[in-house]
């Protein structure tokens, strides 16, 4: 990869790479934008089969993130991190703490919060060595934004419904969810609650025996391919690039609307291939946004009610990036285009705001 090249073709700002002796820590930290205020986004902790992945992730996932911020209205940037780790090994308290130490490095201007492989105490932890840390129970703020993540989603579901010209009602309806953790089983939580049928599937057996047991969702068969389920609605909830040409081919459902990140793995491709199969799809970070405006107002100081009309107002974002749609390549470049004009016009605010007046 010619990290160089990518970073000034997709506007990274900064990429900070850390290792800690003591820890064993290996982190990236990718600032994507700062134009419309200091960047939020999620620590990952994942085992990448190399460092070209991890950095591929950690640049991808600070782009999206810009994005979500933007287009949710908030007066935030988007950033990343990621945490390469050996398969299975465990978190510590002493490698969290050496993580908190490289997000304060950014002086604020990124502010870290919890992603796939790290938990609110993992948050806390962090938050041990730096205040610039969202997503704990106790020394950070905020808790697990993982409900208001799948919330959101939910709200986005009822857009993409009445895109279709379908009934705005859950009753009778099929959604299959890949990935039951903690996004993806508060989703299917609602979903049942409004009278949906839910079939689900995730790497981890207790995850799909825990859906399975509490929430009465139906477990496909190991080794079943979720994308080719006849279903209504097929919601991502796991790591993201799984919509590719191999899965989009078997497709059997009226639209994607789910809680992963980045779920397109070439967008420019994959995005004007659903629309050519006549399959909807609802923009991952207009869709999952729901965490990040939860964590982000807490930090700008909202009130409950304004973050709860915020989450609402998702439903009506995908509304009208999925009209505009209807006119572009693909939902992904409407909603990247939608999120453009935002930071755009944040960028033409600074610039007004810096010009000396005239005498």
């Amino acid at each position: 990869m010619k990290l160089f090249e990518t970073m000034n073709q997709h506007g990274h700002e900064r990429v900070a790479f850390h290792v800690d002796p003591a820890t064993g820590l290996r982190a990236i930290i990718a600032l994507h934008s700062s134009v419309l205020g200091n960047a939020l986004g999620g620590t990952r902790r994942w085992a990448y089969s190399d460092e070209s992945e991890a950095i591929r992730d950690v640049l991808r996932l600070s782009e999206g993130m810009t994005y979500k911020s933007a287009a949710a209205d908030l007066p935030m940037g988007g950033a990343k991190s990621v945490i390469m780790i050996e398969k299975g090994k465990a978190p510590t308290e002493a490698e969290a703490r050496a993580m908190g130490r490289f997000v304060d490095t950014f002086g604020g201007k990124y502010i870290a919060a919890e992603d796939v492989g790290v938990n609110t105490q993992y948050c806390d932890w962090m938050a041990q060595e730096t205040a610039h840390i969202m997503g704990g129970e106790t020394v950070s703020h905020g808790g697990d934004p993982s409900p208001y993540t799948s919330q959101g989603c939910f709200n986005a579901m009822k857009a993409c419904l009445a895109h279709l010209g379908r009934k705005v009602e859950f009753s009778g309806l099929k959604v299959a969810v890949q990935g039951l953790g903690a996004t993806g089983y508060r989703l299917a939580k609602i979903l049942r609650e409004h009278g949906a049928t839910v079939v689900g599937t995730d790497v981890n057996p207790a995850a799909v025996e825990r859906a399975v047991k509490e929430l009465g969702v139906v477990a496909l068969e190991p080794g079943t391919d979720i994308f080719a389920q006849e279903c209504d609605v097929l919601a991502p909830c796991a790591l993201g690039a799984v919509l590719s040409n191999e899965t989009i081919k078997h497709l059997k459902c009226a639209a994607i609307c789910g809680t992963a990140n980045n779920q397109l793995h070439v967008p420019d491709v994959d995005g004007p291939a659903l629309k050519q199969r006549g399959v909807l799809y609802g923009p991952d970070f207009i869709v999952n946004a729901g965490g990040v405006i939860r964590l982000a107002g807490l930090y700008l100081g909202m009130t409950e009610a304004a973050l709860d009309k915020k989450i609402e107002q998702i439903e009506h974002t995908t509304a009208a990036v999925l009209k505009e749609g209807k006119n572009d390549p693909s939902e992904h470049v409407a909603a990247v285009n939608y999120a453009k004009r935002r930071i755009e016009a944040g960028r033409k605010a600074k610039a007004q705001v810096k010009q000396p007046a005239m005498a």
